[in-house]
């Protein structure tokens, strides 16, 4: 019987890992201020009604949708630190522009959701070069470190950015606050710019239709190759659920347990620290214990632990303090899926396509999103916050159920070698 791997040199000792871990963690820092200041900036400074709000927020969106399969191509022709570069010194200038505007009288909704639309293309393009960057500078042995890594600052942006933007809007006006994502990317591209080490790159297509002809290399990879099929489609069951449990969460914590809002602030603000423990956890226990093991198991339990909460009443500290525990695990779990697909990921897609197919992946796996928040709300109006609840957390179980039956499952401590011929 033989015992774990032996631990794999620290991606910390790698002076490049680092700029890109100092440059990406900058970065989220600054995308997630800038998601919660440009809204407020339409509405605290631009007196924006409901419907323009909405229209901001999803053209931040839409860019997902509209050009993460061509970022994917691109990233592919390019070295992803220029592309990371590019992104956030786009980002930084769109945003200052901003206060630039507002300064001289100039700044209207319009502009603004123009400026929103711009930093949502830039960021999706940001994030598929970062993802895709990880593979093509450290060892195979260490993806898992370093994805862990990437994750938990990703993870930790994602609680800090919105309270650095709450806090900075109760300092200075909404549009200078804007500065502060700016200031963010800046010192992204100049950690990214010390990434020195060569990249194989692959030779263009020739012709017209390079660019579809690389998409569809992604997608076609995608769909003939077993794990990364089931990836697509466990990631779309999931993303699609959860976006309808959210629609019907949100809705059924004030509503349902008439919970003041600093306590729903609280109870969400768990599922972050959770999502840090989890980062730490995927380092180690995919390779103590076999990746597939690991990402059935995981999955099942952050999804199991959601079915506790349709069965909660009141507004008690005891209800507050299970809902804090239900988001922590939930973290946990969710995030230890998260970091475990994306090492599967990373280790069986051959490196000139990494970027084709972190692109394809993200497109069809947040695609059904604004679907499952539909349906949430349908449920919601037509048989009540409680049940709706119920329903779209046992659809949370359908992601789990078919990974436990895919290659996904069977996946062990050494995972398969990427093919050498992307095609």
């Amino acid at each position: 019987m033989t015992g774990p791997e032996p631990t794999p040199p620290s991606v910390w000792r790698d002076g490049d890992f680092r700029s890109l871990w100092i440059g990406q963690t900058t970065s989220q820092l600054g995308t997630q201020a800038a998601q919660v200041i440009l809204p407020l900036i339409a509405v605290v400074a631009l007196s924006a009604d409901t419907e323009q709000v909405g229209v901001l927020r999803a053209v931040q969106q839409a860019p997902i949708l509209l050009l993460s399969l061509f970022a994917g191509a691109g990233v592919d022709r390019r070295r992803s630190p220029d592309v990371m570069v590019l992104a956030d010194a786009g980002r930084t200038v769109a945003l200052a522009v901003v206060p630039a505007l507002y300064l001289l009288g100039m700044l209207d909704i319009p502009l603004l959701v123009l400026v929103a639309f711009l930093v949502g293309a830039l960021t999706v393009y940001f994030d598929v070069a970062y993802q895709t960057s990880l593979v093509r500078l450290v060892k195979r042995d260490q993806l898992a470190q370093g994805t862990s890594a990437l994750e938990a600052s990703r993870s930790a942006a994602q609680i800090a950015g919105p309270a650095l933007g709450g806090a900075l809007l109760s300092l200075v006006t909404a549009p200078i606050a804007i500065l502060a994502s700016a200031f963010f990317f800046t010192l992204s591209v100049l950690s990214i710019r010390r990434i020195r080490r060569p990249e194989p790159m692959p030779r263009p297509a020739a012709g017209r239709a390079r660019v579809w002809r690389q998409i569809h290399e992604g997608l076609r990879l995608v769909v003939n190759d077993p794990s990364l099929r089931a990836v697509g489609i466990a990631s779309a069951l999931f993303q699609f659920s959860f976006a309808a449990l959210m629609t019907v969460y949100l809705l059924f914590l004030p509503r349902t347990l008439h919970l003041p809002g600093a306590a729903v602030g609280l109870v969400l603000a768990a599922m972050g620290p959770g999502a840090l423990v989890g980062s730490l956890l995927s380092a180690r226990l995919p390779r103590r214990y076999g990746y597939g093991v690991v990402l059935v198991s995981a999955a099942v339990l952050a999804d199991g632990v959601m079915l506790c909460v349709p069965a909660l009443h009141g507004s008690s500290a005891v209800t507050i303090t299970a809902l804090m525990a239900v988001n922590f695990l939930f973290g946990v779990f969710s995030q230890v899926v998260d970091v475990t697909v994306v090492t599967v990921r990373q280790a069986i897609t051959p490196i000139p396509i990494q970027g084709r197919v972190v692109a394809t992946l993200n497109f069809v796996g947040m695609g059904l999103t604004p679907l499952g928040s539909l349906l949430g709300g349908y449920l919601a109006g037509a048989l009540g916050l409680r049940t709706g609840l119920l329903l779209t957390a046992v659809a949370l179980a359908l992601s789990p159920v078919f990974m436990a039956l895919s290659p996904l499952a069977r996946l062990g401590r050494h995972l398969p070698d990427a093919p050498d011929n992307p095609s």
